[in-house]
């Protein structure tokens, strides 16, 4: 096994993803420098991180889209391997507003892996998504899959994919690994650090314990009546803390350059039901619901072949959906306001609980 490089950038580690990731690499003995804007993200995050790990990281509040300090950043901090999570993730609003997924999450990767060449930081773990799938034509989804992705958001993550791709092949030191991420959620166990979406949440989990806690009133699902057995949909939802460990074993195993490319899930999908149902399980809580009619482009099942991330990776999910709700309630009562300074959210009906298509977030 390669040894992992000393001092890791991690793009967008203020963020859900990235803060989980920070504690995993922390943990592990590594060095981490995070990059953030703070536009999705909260800086306390990272501040607990580092009481979750007692160590130290260095933040710099910077956007990757400027090239120079980017540059800057790698060098002073002698950075050897990158994680790139940094860039806007909302499927909905990349419909709205595409020109600018386009200009955060592609051309920022630009600039990004611009610096990094002229730094000679050429090992790179890129934060995918399932999205490239586009509608399922089998299941489970292997890499295999065909692709075309349904969406702005979806399309920047592939077309970031193909642009490593060509990279590589016009220099072929670069050691690269394209993750696509199926739906993360949950939380790290001490409750300290979670899932704290800014505005409406856009994914279900959060909005199971926002009425669970009273800060929503209820959930709307969006259609009962696929062809699934409770006839709501199924996703492949994985936890946090899992997804982080596969970026550490995607350090660890991009033993010689090339780009790998592989699926982060369980293998295993969970209804919209049978999640509000364990919620309501481990948290004791009700959590009121209304069904409405399907949302337009909504698959009925969505879930991920992880066999090439156990062969490639050595890596492998091992929480389950019970322990994803019980270390999210955790996270949700003792913060059921999010992190210190986010607004508050406004009571009301939830409008969005079923993940879009292949909805995740990184």
């Amino acid at each position: 096994m390669r040894k992992v490089s000393k001092t890791i950038l991690v793009t967008g580690g203020a963020g859900y993803i990235g803060s989980h990731v920070c504690i995993a690499l922390l943990d592990a003995g590594l060095d981490v420098v995070v990059v953030d804007n703070l536009s999705n993200s909260n800086k306390a995050s990272l501040e607990r991180v580092q009481s979750i790990c007692g160590r130290s990281l260095v933040f710099r509040h910077a956007d990757i889209r400027n090239e120079e300090v980017i540059y800057d950043i790698l060098r002073a901090c002698g950075v050897t391997a990158v994680i790139h999570l940094a860039g806007l993730k909302a499927v909905g609003d990349s419909n709205v507003r595409p020109m600018t997924y386009y200009e955060n999450n592609v051309l920022g990767t630009m600039r990004l892996v611009s610096a990094m060449k002229r730094a000679k930081v050429k090992t790179l773990v890129f934060s995918s998504s399932a999205t490239v799938y586009g509608i399922p034509r089998y299941l489970p989804l292997d890499e295999k899959h065909p692709l075309g992705p349904t969406n702005p958001y979806g399309r920047t993550k592939l077309f970031i994919e193909e642009m490593l791709k060509d990279l590589y092949r016009s220099d072929d030191d670069w050691r690269i690994g394209n993750l696509r991420y199926f739906n993360p959620v949950g939380a790290h166990e001490s409750g300290l650090v979670g899932e704290d979406p800014l505005g409406v949440p856009n994914n279900l989990l959060p909005f199971v314990a926002q009425v669970a806690i009273g800060r929503r009133e209820k959930l709307l699902i969006w259609g009962n009546d696929y062809d699934t057995p409770d006839g709501t949909g199924i996703r492949d939802f994985i936890h946090v803390v899992d997804l982080a460990s596969g970026h550490l074993s995607a350090l660890r195993h991009l033993r010689q350059p090339g780009v790998l490319t592989v699926n982060l899930g369980t293998g295993n999908g969970s209804s919209v039901l049978e999640v509000i149902r364990t919620f309501e399980a481990v948290s004791g809580r009700s959590v009121p619901y209304e069904i409405g009619a399907r949302r337009a482009g909504d698959v009925a099942i969505c879930y991920a072949d992880p066999t090439l991330a156990k062969q490639a990776l050595c890596w492998k999910s091992t929480r389950s959906l019970k322990q994803m709700c019980a270390d999210h309630w955790r996270w949700q009562l003792q913060n059921p306001n999010g992190y210190p300074g986010t607004e508050l959210k406004v009571r009301g009906v939830v409008q969005a609980c079923l993940p879009s298509r292949l909805s995740v977030r990184s």
